[in-house]
């Protein structure tokens, strides 16, 4: 059975050049370094962000209610969740939807058992819709998923930052990056790498993280094997 891996895409990893939209030469991209991931004889489940689509601070600026923002970012995710997906088959991987709350017939709800085993068959699953329920991040939805279909790792993909650092590195050039640190450390310093119900997640059912550079060509398949160009978040 292949190994099962999560990877945690931001919204604006797909975003024309001023953040917002979906530019489709950019999920071409990342669908071809997905296929590089997928031949390397893994399993792949994928979250997407939705941030080049909608963002919550917009939100809170003009006072919207928080669950109904957050209902439209879970609807972002799936426009994004689609285009990936749909493209990925475009270059010759078999690939679903499944979203967290009903869809019409757009995409597949999410059941677990329905999950694995497309996975098992050698699809690629996009999980949309986040968790399906307001005041949850992207990031837990990854936790939650790869909890669920039995993933040991999130490869939690970032755009320009090569991991986690004590400090933010485009502030601060004296900035120290960790090759390896623990949940714990990561919650204490107030680190920012996901919030406190994702790391909970991937700590209680041992799920390591590494975050890494996705802008850079060649990562997302060269980080299962050489984590080291990241950092490994562990118990």
């Amino acid at each position: 059975m292949r190994r099962i891996v999560l990877l945690k895409l931001s919204g604006e990893a797909l975003s024309k050049v001023h953040g917002f939209g979906i530019d489709m030469q950019k999920v071409k991209e990342i669908a071809y370094e997905v296929k590089d991931l997928y031949n390397t004889g893994v399993s792949i489940g994928i979250v997407v962000g939705a941030g080049n689509i909608w963002r919550g601070r917009d939100a809170k600026e003009i006072g919207m209610n928080r669950v109904s923002a957050d209902y439209m970012g879970m609807i972002g995710t799936i426009f994004n969740s689609m285009a990936l997906s749909s493209t990925l088959e475009v270059i010759g991987i078999k690939s679903k939807v499944m979203s967290a709350f009903p869809v019409g017939q757009l995409v597949e709800p999410f059941h677990r058992d329905g999950a694995i085993e497309a996975l098992q068959n050698g699809e690629i699953v996009v999980f949309g819709g986040g968790t399906g329920s307001p005041f949850f991040s992207t990031d837990t939805t990854a936790a939650l998923r790869a909890a669920e279909i039995g993933a040991d790792i999130i490869l939690m993909a970032k755009s320009g930052t090569n991991g986690v650092y004590d400090c933010d590195p485009r502030k601060n050039q004296n900035a120290k990056k960790y090759d390896k640190i623990t949940f714990d450390e990561v919650l204490k310093n107030h680190l920012g790498v996901m919030d406190l119900t994702a790391a909970t997640l991937c700590y209680d059912n041992n799920i390591k993280i590494i975050v890494f550079d996705m802008c850079k060509k060649g990562n997302i398949k060269k980080v299962i094997e050489d984590p080291s160009i990241g950092t490994i978040i562990t118990k």
